[in-house]
Formats: C-alpha cells, sequence, structure tokens
C-alpha cells in the first residue's frame, strides 16, 4: 500500500497542478476587468463563484454610515452591510468613479438592500437617469448596459427622500457588442433576462462569462419542457450561455408570457432567444408568428430559417405597463409549435450629453488642487459625478459645446468660499472658459500665465492675498474686455504696457474702483461700432431678402403657372449622377454566412424577405437582404435591382455592395444605415427617443431630389416612401429599394404598366386610375413625404377620423385656410422660420396635384428647398442676433394661398376610393 502511494502521487500531483493552473487561467481571463465593490466591507473577499470583492473604502472612507443588514445575501460568503448618505449635508449627489476603457460595452448592475427607512432616489449612469430606488420596494437590483465614451464612468446616487444607499455595486466588461449596434449612444436599463426553460436556478458567472443573472421562469406550468440531446448541439458562439440554451418550453400551438414593465410609455427592445433543441426537425416545420402586446413583430419566424440552428429576434415596443409575449404556431405548412429558450427586456434611455472629457478632466484636476489647501472645504466636497449634470457643481455654467459632442464649461464662480493656497495651474486649461471670478477669497500666491488660446472675457482676481505682478499672457488675451485684480496688498499693481492698446477695462488695482476711466471711451467706441455691424448686417438681410423675393415672384408670375404664390422652380441638373459600369462584388454563399455570423442578428423584415446585420473583412456594417421562399418580389425584382444599381451612383441612393446567387438563394449586400429610416425617424420608434428638427427635416428633403436628375433615360422608383428612405451616421437621407423601379417612359412608348406598384398613402392616383407610369408619379409620392416631413403623420391611418384618413385629404383644408401652424408636428413647433416652412407647404400642395400635368419636374423642386434651407439658416443666425438685444426667436409671416388647379365637375375624379387601397401594396 506505502508502495503503490509512492508510486502514483507524483502523477497525480501534476496532474491536479495542471488542472489547477488551467482553472486559475481560466478564471483570471474570465475576471478580467470585472470591478466588485461590497460596500462598507472591512476588507477584501472572495465568494463563493471566485470573484474577487472590494471595499468602497477607495469611494467613502468614512465608516460612520454603514448599516448591518442581518441577514445572508445569495451567493455571498457572509452578511452584507450597506452604505447610506446623509441628505442633511450640501451634497445633491454621490458617486462612484469608476475605470472603464473607451469603446468598451459594459453591464453595471447596483444591489440595494433596504435598510428599513423609507427612502427613494434616482439612479444615474453618467448623467443619465436609468432608474428609482423605491424603499417600499425592499430589496432592488438595477442593472444597466451602456457603451464607454471616456476613460471613467460614473455611477450616481441622487438626493431624492430620505438617505440613499446602496450594498453592492458591479461592473463587468461585455465581450459581446451586439446589445449596443443598434443604439450606440443609448444605456440600456436591463427589465427582465429570463432562462425560460428553467424554473428554479439562476445562472450566472462563471456560467455566463459576462456574469449576467439569467432568472428561471414563472410562466412555465403551463407548457412542455425541452432538454437538447448533447450539448455539443449547441453552437459554440452563441451570445447566451449553453446551461441556458439547452432547455427550453414548447407548446403544440401556443406559447405567452407576461410580466409588468415600467407603467410610463417607454420605449423597450426584446431580445428572443432560440435553439432548435430536436435534431430531426427540418426548415419550415417550426414555424411560428411573434406577437408583442398584440402587435405582430414576425410574421413567418423559423428557427432554422437563417442556415443555423440557433437563431435571435430583436423587436422594439412601447410599454403601456406590460409586456405579453405570444409566440403562435404559424397556420399554414407548420408541422410543429413554437419553442423559446430565453429573453431579455431592455429599456432604452436615450444617453444625456455629459461634460466633455478634456473639461470634466481639467475640472477634476481644479477640484483635486484646491482639496490639497482646502480639505475641508464644504462647496469642493460637493463636487461629485458629471461636472455638467442637470444640476452643475455649484459655481460652474455649462452650454453645449459647438460641435454637439457634450456639454462644456463656460463660467467658474468661485468667489467668497474661503479658498486659500494658490490658483490651480490646470485652470488655465478650462478651453471654453468665458468668465472666471475668484475674488473674495484668501487665495495668496502668484496669477499663473494664461495660454493665447484662452477665450476668457472676464477675469475677477480682487480682494485676495495675491502676490507677484500681472501676468502679460493674461493681459494680451484676444478675448478679454474685463479684468479686476483690486485689494490684493502685495500685488504689482503696474500693468504691461499692452494694456493701453487694448480695449480692456480694469479696476486698476485700486479697492473699491469699478473701472479704468481710461479705458471706458474705448468700450464706448467698441460698442458703437459694434452695434452699427450689426444694424448694417439687419438692414442688408432684410434688403437682400425682400429684393429676393419681389424677383422670386415675378419669375413665377412669368411662368403663367395658376399654383400657389412664391413658389419657384430651377432648371433640372444633369450633374448629380452618373451612367455608368459599377463595380458590384459577387459573394459566395459562404463569404454572406461568415459576415452575417450565420444570419444571427435579424434587424427587419420586408417585402424581399428578411434583412440582417454585418460585418465586412475590414470593419464596414453592412445590412444583408436575404430573399424569402414566400416574398412578394420575385427573380425579376432581384435582377431589376441588380442591373440598376449597377448602372446608378450617387450620395444620395444606398449603394449596392455586392450580390449572391448561389444555391437558389438571392442576396443583395448595402451599407447599414445606423440611424434608420426616415418613417421611424419620424412618428416610429425613434422619434420617441428623440425629435427630428426641423432643419435637419429639411436638409433630408434636399437629399431625395436626386431620383430624376442623372443623364440618359430617367428611372421611375415607384415606390417612394418614407420607410424606403434611410439615414446613415450623418443623418444624410439615401432613397433604398428599386426592385420595383422602372425606365421613364420615352416618346412613342405607350407609358402603360400592367402591373401597379406602389404603396396606399402614397400611389398617385392619376397612374392608379390610368395605368400610365410617368416621372410625376414619384413627385406625388414625394409630395406625400414632404408632407409628412411637415407633420410628423403617417400618410395613411384608418384608425383615424374617417376626415383624417388621407394625410393628403387631411391637410389640404388647412393649407387652404393658410393655418399651417395646425399641420406642423407639435414637436417642432417654435422650431422653423415661417417663410422657410411656407415654401415646403406650397411644393408639397404643388406635388400632390391630382393631375400630373400640374406637377413640377423633380429637379424643378430642388431651387425652391434650397432657398427655404438658406432662409431657415440664415434666420438662425439673425434671431440670435435679435435675441441679445431682447427680441423674438421667431415670427410668423400672413399670406393668401391660392390653390394649384383642381378638376372641374365635368372631369373625373382626380383620387378613386381605390386609390387608399391599391391592389399590390407593400
Amino acid at each position: 500500500m506505502e508502495e503503490l502511494r509512492h508510486r502514483t502521487n507524483p502523477k497525480l500531483v501534476v496532474d491536479l497542478l495542471i488542472l489547477s493552473l488551467i482553472l486559475l487561467i481560466q478564471s483570471t481571463s474570465a475576471q478580467e476587468g470585472f470591478v466588485s465593490i461590497n460596500c462598507c466591507a472591512e476588507s477584501a473577499i472572495t465568494d463563493q463563484r471566485n470573484i474577487s470583492w472590494m471595499s468602497d473604502k477607495t469611494w467613502f472612507p468614512d465608516t460612520e454610515n454603514c448599516v448591518s443588514i442581518p441577514r445572508p445575501v445569495q451567493n455571498f460568503t457572509s452578511y452584507n452591510k450597506a452604505r447610506t448618505f446623509d441628505t442633511t449635508l450640501a451634497n445633491k449627489l454621490w458617486c462612484f468613479n469608476l475605470n472603464t476603457t473607451k469603446d468598451q460595452d459594459y453591464l453595471i448592475r447596483g444591489t440595494f438592500i433596504s435598510v428599513g427607512q423609507v427612502a427613494a432616489f434616482d439612479v444615474l449612469i453618467g448623467v443619465t437617469r436609468i432608474g428609482q430606488v423605491n424603499s417600499t420596494n425592499e430589496d432592488q437590483v438595477i442593472e444597466g448596459i451602456f457603451r464607454a465614451t471616456y476613460h471613467y464612468t460614473d455611477f450616481c446616487l441622487v438626493k431624492g427622500i430620505g438617505d440613499p444607499y446602496i450594498s453592492l455595486l458591479e461592473l463587468r466588461p461585455l465581450s459581446d457588442g451586439e446589445y449596443l449596434q443598434r443604439e450606440p449612444f443609448s444605456i440600456l436599463k436591463v427589465g427582465s433576462r429570463v432562462n425560460v426553460g428553467n424554473s428554479t436556478q439562476v445562472i450566472r458567472y462563471p456560467d455566463d462569462p459576462n456574469d449576467r443573472i439569467w432568472s428561471p421562469t414563472t410562466d412555465a406550468s403551463p407548457y412542455q419542457p425541452m432538454t437538447s440531446s448533447p450539448a455539443a448541439a449547441i453552437p459554440i458562439d452563441t451570445p447566451v450561455p449553453a446551461e441556458v440554451l439547452q432547455t427550453a418550453l414548447y407548446d403544440p400551438q401556443i406559447l405567452e408570457f407576461n410580466q409588468e414593465v415600467e407603467t410610463a410609455s417607454y420605449n423597450y427592445t426584446a431580445v428572443l432567444y432560440f435553439l432548435e433543441l430536436n435534431s430531426t426537425v427540418q426548415v419550415g416545420q417550426r414555424v411560428f408568428d411573434i406577437y408583442i402586446n398584440n402587435n405582430e413583430k414576425f410574421k413567418g419566424f423559423d428557427i432554422l430559417g437563417g442556415g443555423s440552428s440557433y437563431r435571435e429576434a430583436v423587436c422594439n415596443f412601447t410599454s403601456n405597463g406590460s409586456f405579453k409575449l405570444t409566440l403562435i404556431k404559424a397556420p399554414d405548412g407548420s408541422i410543429l409549435g413554437p419553442l423559446l429558450n430565453a429573453y431579455e427586456i431592455l429599456l432604452v434611455h436615450s444617453r444625456v450629453d455629459a461634460t466633455v472629457q478634456q473639461d470634466a478632466d481639467v475640472i477634476t484636476e481644479v477640484r483635486d488642487e484646491l482639496l490639497m489647501s482646502n480639505p475641508d472645504n464644504n462647496l469642493l466636497n460637493t463636487w461629485s459625478g458629471d461636472p455638467c449634470d442637470i444640476n452643475p457643481w455649484q459655481g460652474l455654467v455649462c452650454q453645449h459645446s459647438d460641435g454637439g459632442s457634450g456639454m462644456v464649461i463656460t463660467q467658474l464662480d468661485l468667489s467668497s468660499k474661503q479658498l486659500e493656497g494658490s490658483i490651480p495651474l490646470s485652470i488655465t486649461r478650462l478651453i471654453h472658459l468665458q468668465t472666471l471670478n475668484l475674488s473674495n477669497n484668501l487665495l495668496n500666491h502668484g496669477i499663473p500665465p494664461f495660454p493665447n488660446a484662452s477665450i476668457l472675457a472676464s477675469v475677477d482676481l480682487s480682494h485676495n492675498s495675491l502676490v507677484g505682478s500681472i501676468p502679460n499672457s493674461l493681459v494680451s488675451l484676444p478675448s478679454l474686455k474685463i479684468l479686476l485684480y483690486g485689494c490684493n496688498s502685495d500685488l504689482n499693481n503696474t500693468l504691461p504696457s499692452s494694456l493701453y492698446s487694448s480695449r480692456l477695462m480694469t479696476d486698476g488695482g485700486v479697492c473699491g474702483a469699478q473701472g479704468s476711466s481710461k479705458s471706458a471711451p474705448v468700450l464706448v467706441i467698441g460698442t458703437v461700432i459694434g452695434g452699427s455691424i450689426l444694424l448694417s448686417i439687419v438692414v442688408g438681410f432684410l434688403t437682400c431678402f425682400y429684393r429676393r423675393k419681389f424677383q422670386d415672384h415675378k419669375k413665377f408670375e412669368a411662368k403663367g403657372h395658376n399654383m400657389a404664390t412664391n413658389v419657384v422652380f430651377s432648371l433640372p441638373s444633369n450633374d448629380d449622377l452618373l451612367l455608368k459600369s459599377i463595380s458590384i462584388e459577387v459573394f459566395t454563399l459562404e463569404y454572406i454566412e461568415h459576415v452575417t455570423r450565420k444570419y444571427k442578428t435579424l434587424i427587419g423584415e420586408g417585402g424581399f424577405g428578411s434583412v440582417y446585420r454585418g460585418t465586412l473583412p475590414d470593419g464596414q456594417e453592412v445590412a444583408v437582404k436575404v430573399r424569402s421562399a414566400t416574398s412578394t418580389q420575385g427573380t425579376r425584382e432581384f435582377e431589376n435591382e441588380l442591373n440598376l444599381l449597377s448602372l446608378i451612383r450617387n450620395e444620395n441612393l444606398v449603394p449596392l455592395l455586392g450580390y449572391c446567387c448561389e444555391k437558389e438563394q438571392q442576396i443583395l449586400v448595402y451599407p447599414f444605415m445606423s440611424n434608420g429610416s426616415l418613417q421611424d425617424r419620424l412618428y416610429g420608434e425613434a422619434s420617441k427617443r428623440k425629435t427630428l428638427d426641423w432643419p435637419t427635416r429639411l436638409s433630408i428633403a434636399l437629399g431625395l431630389l436626386h431620383l430624376h436628375t442623372f443623364a440618359g433615360r430617367c428611372i421611375i422608383h415607384r415606390d417612394v416612401k418614407s420607410s424606403n428612405i434611410l439615414l446613415d451616421h450623418s443623418m444624410s437621407a439615401k432613397v433604398a429599394d428599386f426592385g420595383f423601379s422602372k425606365y421613364a417612359p420615352q416618346e412613342g412608348d405607350s407609358g402603360a404598366s400592367l402591373e401597379i406598384r406602389g404603396t396606399a398613402g402614397y400611389l398617385d392616383p392619376e397612374y392608379y386610375s390610368t395605368q400610365h407610369l410617368s416621372a410625376k408619379s414619384d413627385v406625388f409620392s414625394f409630395g406625400v413625404v414632404l408632407l409628412e416631413i411637415i407633420s410628423g403623420r403617417e400618410p395613411l391611418n384608418i384608425h383615424r377620423p374617417r376626415n383624417e384618413w388621407s394625410l393628403v385629404e387631411w391637410a389640404k383644408p388647412f393649407i387652404r385656410d393658410a393655418r399651417i401652424d395646425d399641420i406642423v408636428d407639435p414637436s417642432i413647433k417654435g422650431g422653423y422660420h415661417s417663410e422657410a416652412m411656407w415654401r415646403v407647404v406650397e411644393v408639397a400642395l404643388a406635388c400632390i396635384e391630382p393631375f400630373s400635368v400640374y406637377r413640377p419636374c423633380m429637379s424643378d423642386i430642388v431651387r425652391e428647398l434650397e432657398d427655404a434651407l438658406i432662409i431657415e439658416n440664415n434666420a438662425s443666425e439673425y434671431m440670435k442676433s435679435i435675441d441679445s438685444l431682447g427680441g423674438s426667436r421667431r415670427y410668423s409671416i400672413e399670406r393668401k394661398i391660392s390653390l394649384p388647379h383642381t378638376a372641374s365637375p365635368a372631369e373625373p375624379s382626380p383620387i378613386p376610393s381605390q386609390a387608399l387601397g391599391p391592389p399590390q401594396p407593400r
């Protein structure tokens, strides 16, 4: 026995060492980037899942506000505590400043274990509110998913009712960046994460490397559980743990899951995870429809339809206080009923602009430098979280940066705060600072030099104990108008000679002085000159404006058309599009599967088929349209789009990058348009998150005017609508979907079309009734799109009162009575210039004339919309100057409308009733 032990022990020891090393490496790798904070813990500990937890002493070293909670927390090794924050102090929020990597996606989770006191407070990621903790709800967990924009991120609790508290805080880098692909500038609050096939076990790290918490379902009882045969059947690249996917619930007919969500009308994303667990099932045998809150999201969904046994479905919806997910067996052809493995419900929050990183970093340095000499200063100790939060740090004034990338600090007022020590050198690096007031303190060192790039206009250093002299770099700042430095007894009052050639107002270094008389006349002269320049600009603007209006009116009258006044058209240009051979790549099916990760991310369904998101090897994101077997569009439309987009290319058309035609698959590949469709931005889910302002809408409209302006034969789109207008990352409009497009009839052609193509609400009534297609058919549809842009309403909605079904017929009476304010989207009221809006309304009115002979050509519309945009932009600049004088931001112009020609009683009815429902709507 002894001998045997000696012979086998070395091998056993080696095996155990190797195994331990492997486990250690795996654990270390999986936990890389994990931050786990156990509030009020006396020391670091490791829990049962081998996760290391640190104390929060780095952020909050005091122990006075720690509360013991005499009960164990699941998966934790000891009794826990909670840190509370005293609301009797001046603080308004308390933040954990966490190191992050820019552009990395993270999961952050706060656990709030009730301390037995009444409290209600908000929770922020950065400056974006993601939820509220209410002690009446007992224990709460708030979890968010965000993309880091800086090298740090704040997790903050905001003062509310009672004392805020927190027990645990967890930060986890996400290895899969799928969550924020569609909404990179949003923050997702996790509402639910449900492991449908498991009713007892919570699954998280180490089974889930990202430490997401997959909760067991509470809706399992009516349905049949399913379990996978060997785990090897589960694809290894799925974002969901195998322990979650290897179970599911199944029903021969219908699956239904219900739960409450936040009652406000929030926007949500539901991510559904499917894995076919029956290896004998074939494509088309398990097909079902997906509904959320009784609204159809996917029709004919087949798990195997993506070429893999795994598939996801992403559904957007607006909450009404509940979430009802329904999966129903497809009525035709499907043999098996639906199954579901897991789902997540994510509340979509638009990210609130935070302080730009440079200003945030610098003002934090200012705080830290001042704290070195003023450690107990009440004001400085309240400076926590984002400096330009909804409630900025006391003493700061912030505004949006010119580039729109965030908030910048423009004013810093630390007067009368009993500050000692030196003026922080870092204060000179606040490059957007215009006003600095450090007066009435105890600052007792020299004045630091300022960079020439500083835009400081006013500096007050008076009533301190500063020493030395005024640096020439401060006096010679190009924007400086006021410099006060009196009542500094040890400061040299002699200013550099450059002062006397400037327009600077000073107090001369004298206590109580209000400004040097030497500089006052210069300021008066500057004011007079500035006022004269402003007056000249205003007079010049008004002169040009009315001269242009008079010229436009004369040009319009010369045309002899009985149309609305002030509509000016230009001649068509043939330089916008070129007919030439364009290289379109031919992709293999294997390549397409690689690009889409085997059709992993479904982003939409259309008449052609499913649309998947993919990434090319060079990093370019693409949208991949895969024709389905049940598509209403066939090979003809596929070849039509391929042929047309092989000939034309323009910055306002969605370009075709490549195609695949292999194994009876027809696939088209386009660049991914990150801002979705115009329809969604006007009145879809995206419109509820952020309003599309009027100048952007006007720019989008101008981007659509290249449909018919290229050399050679004109191409008619035949399905112009807001859902076919896509917006790229810079909100530039691009027209998509040329499957129904045709060359315009030339002289000698009949112009007849045997198949009416178009969409209800956009369809040209003349084309519908005569079946004669012309370029003016697209013009009518474009006019409807303009009305959508103006009103923010859908073109056809039978759920409205009967007289409001058709957007065209609803809008006409208001335009006739010159009541355009009644049709303008309420979300942009007060945000447009009346003259610019009128021009666009009149163009829309001309486009929707029932008879095509009275409609302008698409190229004729460009000039009028360009003028509208010029008026809007110039008016914005002009009104800014009026604002500075106390004037109004906008004004209105009254005008009378002369409607375009309309049909006489002897003429046929221009809008047949059938136009509300064309034979083949898309």
